[in-house]
């Protein structure tokens, strides 16, 4: 007889403990054990959590190398069945070998589940009969399990699930993340109620008064905007480093829709415009995807949405001025261009107007297309194509974590029929989908890409352009993990194209995330090492650091209404000298809109305590050396770009700490 010693560990997870039998089956390439029970002196403690518990399988001869393990549990009698959650089983052999089986899934039924050795195996290294079953078997059941669902036509598809309580209990919040999450929502609402502000459709006698909407709940950068919202500096700034810094570009040349002359404008120094832009001194925002959409209709008012251009100056002190609005596409007489000499309230209402406009395209397309949806794709095409075993499903899993709850949450409580976005945002209901469609028709691979999104806008030298400077080291440092560990796996291009299972993750999401819409430049199928790391290190970038940038400082930018008007109720002014501090407080929207906008983005801005920063890696799927050697480098880069980051922040007036890899989340969690 020879005897393995197995050692199994529990996870921390709350109700992750298990009284149920717990039965284990080892499979080798020279055979396999008797089903046996885990039995110790310990009894039912061994799986408590957090236990790392040993025990001993005998068989009559060495079962040669481990491929698989078999797992259930029976409950014992009058006990009910529960749920158990263990992280992983190390199994050490008569010859001294250590195999490791990497778990990190809930089993709560009584069915036998199998697990392979963690050595990473791409499709083809699978030479064994019994990994060639089980990585069928695997992919089979999570075919069944991830299904392709069309949320609305023209959209990126989703994961079909009815409710989150449907979702596998493998990819649902934690417990902590799940009461955490509720209770956030359910005191701000209490909050609201109790100053009788969730409720009341009346307008705003004074700016100063809405402070008392969450006069407890703020930040130092929100306290900031509250005190500077309505300056230009500040007002150019956000285009750099607040929550839409993908929008601005460099403008060479006027569109032919802004007639912006040289006498509208006062450029510092006294070029001209031309001169100005040929020294690449202005740029340009953009608002076309909002044209002619149909506003919302909130509290029986009609909303007013524009889509404006901006005319933005680099002045010589390195300031990025606002120098011209024109907040409809078509040039004419009722659409007046307006300008900073222009009196104090109606150059302040143009720029609210543009203020509410950038609310609804970076929430829309920057915010959740370009990152939620996107990382949804990325995260079903993966469960549903590519198994445990494999390098790829290792080095992305991390990334994937709690998005298909939160993305199932988004759609039935901010953007249904009865979501709060749906109620009270002027891009709510029938503008949301126009919006969404547009935008996902015109995104492209390179925009997801920040060194070619930012070459292709002409940002490479704007200075106090911290987004781009802390994103582009943010992507080296990923893409130089991402090139060591899929170099590591694939020697040559020949290698990537016969990975059948790769070449089936990225045709998924070129069908199901981007519609098979070739003018996007989404790979179809990966030809080289190079195309495979470049595309894996987007979708690490775009559910890590990208969706920090733009989901971390909604509250910061967003926590004064003013500043991000998620709707406005009267239509801007057709000609100039007719705005006044009454109508811009008509115009903003009403304190119950207000009210519901400024808690939603507390709550979408709240870390949870179970957060997990980029590159800690809780779950341990690699076990080879190189692997592991390399995600420590990547950890060690981390904590360098964290230190250089918080030292740059500590002479800033307003930090930009988005990207720090110390407060970035592994996945689009929240």
């Amino acid at each position: 007889m020879v005897k393995y010693e197995v050692t199994v560990t529990t996870g921390h997870r709350g109700q992750a403990v298990t009284t149920n039998n717990v039965f284990i089956k080892l499979v080798g390439s020279d055979g396999e054990s008797n089903r046996t029970k885990l039995t110790s002196l310990t009894g039912t403690i061994s799986f408590c959590l957090g236990a790392e518990s040993t025990f001993s399988v005998t068989c009559p001869t060495s079962l040669g190398k481990l491929v698989l393990i078999e797992i259930d549990k029976k409950p014992l009698p009058l006990f009910p069945e529960d749920a158990w959650f263990p992280c992983k089983v190390t199994v050490k052999s008569p010859e001294g070998d250590i195999y490791n089986f990497p778990i990190y899934r809930w089993i709560a039924n009584s069915e036998v589940h199998l697990f392979r050795e963690a050595t990473a195996l791409r499709v083809f290294d699978d030479n064994l009969h019994l990994g060639k079953y089980s990585r069928e078997m695997e992919l089979k059941l999570r075919e069944q399990l991830y299904c392709w669902h069309v949320y609305k036509e023209g959209l990126p598809h989703c994961m079909k699930t009815d409710s989150t309580h449907q979702l596998p209990c493998e990819v649902r919040f934690s417990f902590t993340k799940y009461t955490e999450f509720a209770f956030t929502a359910a005191a701000g609402i209490a909050e609201l109620q109790l100053k009788g502000l969730s409720d009341c459709e009346q307008n705003w006698t004074e700016v100063d008064a809405i402070h008392k909407v969450f006069c407890n709940k703020t930040t130092d950068i929100s306290d900031y905007v509250q005190q500077h919202w309505w300056e230009d500096a500040f007002f150019g700034y956000q285009y750099l480093n607040g929550v839409n810094p993908v929008l601005i570009r460099r403008c060479t040349a006027l569109p032919e829709n802004f007639p912006v002359t040289d006498d509208m404008v006062f450029l510092h120094g006294g070029s001209s415009l031309t001169e100005e832009m040929q020294k690449g001194n202005i740029f340009l925002c953009d608002y076309k995807r909002l044209d002619g959409v149909k506003p919302n209709v909130i509290n029986g008012k009609k909303q007013y949405l524009m889509a404006p251009l901006v005319l933005f100056h680099k002045t010589s002190d390195d300031k990025m001025m606002p120098i011209a609005i024109q907040l409809k596409q078509t040039p004419a007489d009722d659409n007046p261009i307006f300008l900073p000499t222009d009196s104090e309230y109606d150059w302040l209402m143009a720029k609210i107007f543009v203020r509410s406009a950038d609310f609804s395209e970076h929430q829309l397309n920057v915010h959740l297309l370009r990152t939620h949806l996107l990382a949804e794709v990325f995260a079903v095409s993966l469960l549903r194509n590519v198994p445990m075993v494999h390098p790829l499903y290792k080095l992305l899993i991390p990334h994937t974590r709690y998005t298909l709850q939160i993305n199932y949450m988004a759609r039935n409580l901010l953007i249904s029929e009865t979501g709060i976005f749906t109620k009270f945002a002027a891009s709510g209901g029938e503008a949301l989908n126009t919006i969404l469609k547009r935008s996902l028709s015109s995104l492209t691979y390179s925009s997801l890409c920040i060194r070619d999104d930012i070459a292709e806008r002409g940002m490479e030298d704007v200075p106090n352009f911290y987004y781009r400077d802390d994103g582009v080291m943010l992507w080296d440092i990923i893409h130089r993990l991402v090139k060591g560990v899929l170099g590591h796996y694939y020697k040559s291009d020949a290698e990537v194209c016969q990975d059948s299972e790769v070449q089936k993750w990225i045709q998924d999401i070129f069908e199901h995330g981007f519609l098979s819409q070739e003018c996007t430049g989404i790979p179809q199928r990966f030809c080289t090492t190079e195309e495979l790391v470049k595309f894996v290190t987007m979708v690490i970038f775009t559910c890590s650091g990208q969706h920090s940038a733009v989901n971390s400082g909604q509250f910061d930018y967003g926590g004064w209404m003013p500043n991000t008007p998620i709707s406005l109720q009267h239509p801007p002014p057709t000609k100039k000298g007719t705005a006044s501090k009454a109508t811009m407080l008509q115009t903003l929207p009403d304190v119950n809109t207000t009210a519901q906008g400024m808690a939603a983005m507390w709550l979408l801005s709240k870390q949870s305590s179970d957060f997990v920063p980029l590159g800690h890696y809780p779950e341990e799927h690699f076990t080879e050396e190189v692997p592991c050697k390399l995600i420590k480098d990547f950890q060690g880069e981390l904590d360098i770009l964290s230190v250089v980051l918080k030292t740059r922040n500590k002479r800033l007036e307003v930090p930009y700490t988005y990207m720090d890899p110390a407060l970035v989340e592994n996945s689009v969690a929240i």
